[in-house]
C-alpha cells in the first residue's frame, strides 16, 4: 500500500510539474524546461513512460538529457534567463516594492545567474 502510495505521490508531482512547464510555453517568464526536468526526474520514480516520452520529445528532450549526463545549460537559454532576471530586477523600480525586496532580489538573481554561467554549454 505505501509502495501505492508513494508511485500516487510522485505521478502527482510529475502532472503538476508537467502542467507548470506548459504553462510557462505560453506565459512569459515562467521558466518551461525546469519544470519538465523536474518532471521527468518524477517520472523516473513512479512513471517511467511518461520520462521516456519526455527524453524522446522533439524540442526538448535534449535539453533534457543534456542536464541529466553533463549539467549543461545551452547558452541561449542562460542568455534568456539573465536577461529576465535583468527585467524582473529594473521591473522592481518601476512598481511598489519593498526596500529590502529592491535589494534582496537583485542579489539572489546575480548569485542564481552566475550559477547559471558556470554550467558548461554541452
Amino acid at each position: 500500500m505505501i509502495r501505492g502510495l508513494s508511485i500516487l505521490a510522485w505521478r502527482l508531482g510529475a502532472l503538476l510539474t508537467l502542467a507548470l512547464g506548459l504553462v510557462g510555453i505560453v506565459v512569459p517568464g515562467l521558466p518551461t524546461v525546469p519544470f519538465l526536468l523536474l518532471a521527468a526526474w518524477c517520472g523516473s520514480r513512479g512513471w517511467p513512460r511518461l520520462e521516456s516520452w519526455l527524453l524522446a520529445h522533439p524540442r526538448y528532450g535534449e535539453t533534457i538529457q543534456h542536464w541529466r549526463e553533463h549539467r549543461a545549460i545551452p547558452r541561449k537559454a542562460k542568455w534568456a534567463a539573465t536577461a529576465m532576471m535583468a527585467l524582473s530586477s529594473a521591473s522592481l523600480w518601476l512598481w511598489p516594492a519593498p526596500t529590502a525586496l529592491r535589494i534582496a532580489l537583485p542579489a539572489v538573481l546575480v548569485c542564481v545567474a552566475c550559477w547559471i554561467w558556470q554550467r558548461p554549454d554541452r
